[in-house]
């Protein structure tokens, strides 16, 4: 980072009416000293000395360059930490001292493991200073902020609720394998490093995985965090499509999604996120103490094949992971005699055998009805919901209309208007727009005139070839600063709508006006201040100004949680095999839009970031980890929990209601999300937003085992044979009459009732005796009636309940409902209900 971003500036914006419709306010005095950040050129001790870090660690290698474990050697492990620690620390005093000579300062911290930093109490100017230094990175005001930079941590109570029954963070996940198969990670990232100095982290004994050496992912990238790292590329190999250069022919992620997946789900607490010189807080993972084993299966170039992600599947269930979180999904739902039979669905049945609890992302094919691509009933499926952080700026202009964007920038300098430049209009006399249609995305400094752009801001379009990447943002700025501009500023092209557009991050003063309606406001603004010559048809002068006010504080009114337009949406009620839509999908809804996580050192998966330690996503591929990270902590506190178990407890306890205490909303439309939203249902959300601290207390579980799948698959028609090429087992020895809504789920969806139709459901007490009382919303057209409607349960009992349902009305829609199990010491267990009545004969209503 340049030495010039040595400083945010944190706008606050206040809306003030027509006298000053935005107001930035600045920084304190300059005299006065702050808090700053330091970080150093050099880095940390965790990138130093592989070979010693290699048998500090606890590791050796085998003849084939793979890692394996032994046991720690802790004594040692101390020793170098103090060394390096102290060496560190000297070396901060000594730039302090001679870039501040004789001037008075305090450090505070030397942060030498994870960065190579300090923090310092020094005034404004001193900061200036060490800003110069040829050894320094970057140096930011330090200010309040939350818990976690995701944010989601915070917005899920996890501090105050499920980190605090048993450690805090300090212990959360800890003795559990999350195991990620995605496109790898980085493993210089400081979200996965490995604090030496704690002896009371030992790479779990249940986990026999190894770690790949390569050029890529050189002796030492391995610690008692990640404590494993494959990667699986023969499919691809064969293909002839692989390229060792471009593609990393080792664990390491050239893409990005794998570390931003992985970190968001057991990532090191408190790290700080710094991007393009700004500093957005502290991350942290879901179960920051849990340990991390990558299976590369995914490129960046060409995504993945499924006999790939197979082997990874196959190997990361050998080594012995806990959980399997999985962000990936087929390009196309999978042919055949159903859905479930596909290689990776199969292979997953057989992680559940193992024990294994799976969690998969659901899909970004929504807003449209029927989306999932996978019904398995073993696979947790997540889909994608908002939180209630948001950023935003917005761009004042000279006729006092103040027009609401995104990006995260800094602002342009309080109660100063800058000149409006439209690129078009500034072009030199070599370039013309019949040369260069595209000339308005500002992507080349060298067509523009400099001496009419210097000190005003720089208009450009923001078209579809932003979206494709073709065009770049980062780009664009960097033809605004070599121009000499004070900002920039993007108008909305009209064909870009339906496009989930991340914020941005920029150094210099920027915005991205996305309403087609407020580009309209601004270009009118525009155009009504221009002077043209009618002879030459040039602009002789520009009359539109501006002031941009800085998009980098997050507010966190946002109302929240909300479905995702692109979250897939299920289950398939016209499927030719009903036993897709007798599974509900998705199981549950998580945090998934605007997520901060880290990023690689390299990864190209978004231009933005590129270079970037961080970057802000959006996907049901961002819901997915935040999930496997709360099943890490459902297995750290119940270990014997079979993976059916984990699903209930996540499933039973979820929210159907959003922070304001109205029902979960569900957007309907990409092109106008807000403007199309209704109450969600459960084929948008399954049963509802995850519920962090509820889950690890759930009183009552439904359990599934593998046998109860298989019987489920074998009832099938025609499946005998497929059951027996996957599994190797014989559907004779299984209960071939078991179908969807026999299966014992945490929920109930019937594709076709007709006139009625009794189901049970088994339920297990983990908690101490306790007495429910049972109640329902019937879905519409339906009655319903649960026997027992009271009863009392001890520890370790089980009881089963019949679910009578009558149908009343027929349907060619499903509707919706949900049965309550009500515990005297305040267990709620919720069942979503999902029904379409097709009746065959005339019935009388009941």
């Amino acid at each position: 980072m340049g030495k010039n971003s040595f400083l945010v500036h944190l706008v606050v914006v206040f809306c003030l009416g027509m006298v000053l419709p935005c107001l930035c306010v600045d920084d304190p005095d300059n005299a006065t000293s702050d808090v700053y950040v330091v970080t150093l050129r050099h880095a940390p001790a965790s990138q130093y000395y592989g070979e010693l870090k290699t048998v500090d660690n606890g590791f050796k290698h085998d003849a084939s360059g793979r890692t394996q474990f032994h046991k720690p050697r802790s004594s040692n492990l101390t020793k170098t930490e103090k060394i390096y620690g102290s060496y560190i620390a000297q070396a901060h005093d000594s730039l302090l001292k001679k870039v501040l000579k004789g001037e008075k300062y305090m450090k505070l911290y030397s942060y030498h493991y994870l960065i190579n930093g300090f923090a310092v109490l020094v005034t404004q100017q001193q900061a200036e200073k060490l800003s110069r230094s040829s050894d320094v990175s970057n140096v930011v005001l330090d200010f309040a902020v939350r818990t976690a930079t995701t944010h989601t941590p915070q917005f899920l109570g996890l501090p105050l609720g499920a980190w605090s029954q048993d450690g805090g963070f300090q212990t959360a996940g800890e003795g559990v394998v999350i195991g990620f198969v995605d496109t790898g990670i980085d493993p210089t990232h400081p979200s996965f490093g490995d604090t030496k100095s704690d002896h009371s982290y030992p790479v779990p004994a249940h986990f026999s995985g190894v770690c790949e050496v390569t050029r890529d992912f050189p002796s030492g990238s391995c610690n008692r965090k990640l404590v494993g790292a494959r990667h699986f590329a023969a499919s691809a190999i064969t293909r002839g499509i692989f390229n060792v250069s471009q593609d990393y022919a080792s664990p390491f992620d050239g893409d990005g999604h794998g570390t931003h997946t992985a970190s968001t789900a057991a990532g090191n607490h408190g790290i700080p996120v710094i991007v393009a010189g700004h500093h957005f807080g502290n991350a942290s993972g879901m179960a920051p103490r849990s340990h991390i084993a990558v299976y590369k299966a995914l490129y960046k170039r060409f995504g993945g094949f499924a006999a790939d992600v197979v082997a990874a599947i196959d190997q990361a269930a050998q080594d012995g992971v806990d959980i399997i979180s999985l962000s990936i999904t087929p390009n196309r739902r999978p042919p055949g005699v159903a859905t479930f039979f596909n290689p990776i669905d199969m292979a997953l049945l057989s992680a559940v055998k193992a024990g294994i609890f799976v969690v998969q992302a659901s899909g970004n094919t929504g807003p449209s009805p029927m989306s999932m691509s996978s019904f398995s009933p073993w696979i947790f499926s997540v889909g994608a919901a908002s939180h209630d952080r948001v950023y935003s700026n917005s761009i004042f202009l000279g006729n006092n209309v103040t027009l609401p964007g995104v990006i995260l920038a800094p602002g342009t300098a309080e109660n100063k208007l800058y000149k409006l430049i439209f690129a078009r209009h500034a072009l030199n006399n070599d370039t013309t727009v019949a040369d260069d249609m595209y000339v308005g995305e500002c992507q080349d400094a060298s067509k523009f005139n400099k001496d009419l752009i210097r000190g005003n801001l720089l208009m450009c379009s923001y078209s579809i070839r932003f979206v494709l990447g073709i065009s770049n943002v980062k780009l664009a700025e960097q033809t605004a600063k070599n121009l000499s501009a004070v900002g920039i500023v993007f108008y909305m092209d009209p064909y870009v709508i339906g496009f989930q557009l991340n914020p941005i991050p920029l150094k210099m003063p920027g915005i991205l006006v996305v309403s087609t309606n407020d580009t309209k406001i601004l270009m009118q603004y525009y155009n009504s201040s221009l002077e043209i010559d009618p002879a030459s048809k040039k602009v002789v002068k520009f009359g539109a100004v501006a002031r941009i006010c800085g998009g980098l504080k997050a507010n966190y009114s946002n109302n929240a949680p909300k479905v995702m337009y692109y979250s897939s949406r299920g289950p398939d009620p016209e499927d030719s095999l009903p036993h897709e839509a007798d599974i509900l999908k998705p199981n549950l809804l998580a945090p998934g839009n605007f997520i901060w996580s880290a990023w690689s050192s390299l990864g190209a998966d978004s231009a933005e970031f590129q270079g970037e330690n961080f970057a802000l996503m959006s996907g049901t591929s961002m819901a997915a980890p935040h999930v496997a990270g709360l099943a890490a902590l459902i297995k750290q506190k119940f270990p014997n929990f079979s993976p059916a178990a984990i699903g209930s407890a996540l499933s039973t306890t979820a929210s159907q209601y959003d922070k304001s205490g109205g029902p979960i909303m569900a957007q309907r439309s990409s092109a106008f999300p807000d403007e199309n939203q209704t109450p969600a249902t459960p084929f948008d959300m399954g049963s509802g937003f995850v519920n962090a601290t509820g889950a690890l207390n759930p009183g009552l579980v439904f359990d599934s085992s593998y046998d109860d799948y298989m019987s489920f698959l074998c009832g099938i028609n025609g499946s005998a044979p497929v059951v027996l090429n996957y599994t190797g087992q014989n559907c004779g020895s299984y209960n071939s009459t078991v179908l969807g809504p026999d299966l014992n789920l945490p929920s109930i969806t019937l594709s076709k009732l007709n006139q009625s139709r009794i189901v049970q459901r088994t339920v297990l007490n983990i908690a101490g005796n306790e007495t429910y009382s049972v109640g329902w919303d019937a879905p519409s057209g339906v009655s319903v009636k649960v026997t027992p409607s009271h009863f009392t349960i001890a520890n370790g009992e089980r009881k089963v309940l019949s679910v009578l349902l009558n149908a009343t009305l027929n349907s060619t829609v499903a509707s919706f409902g949900r049965i309550g199990l009500f515990g005297n010491q305040g267990h709620v267990v919720n069942i979503p209900v999902s029904v379409t009545v097709k009746i065959s004969n005339n019935i009388t209503k009941s």
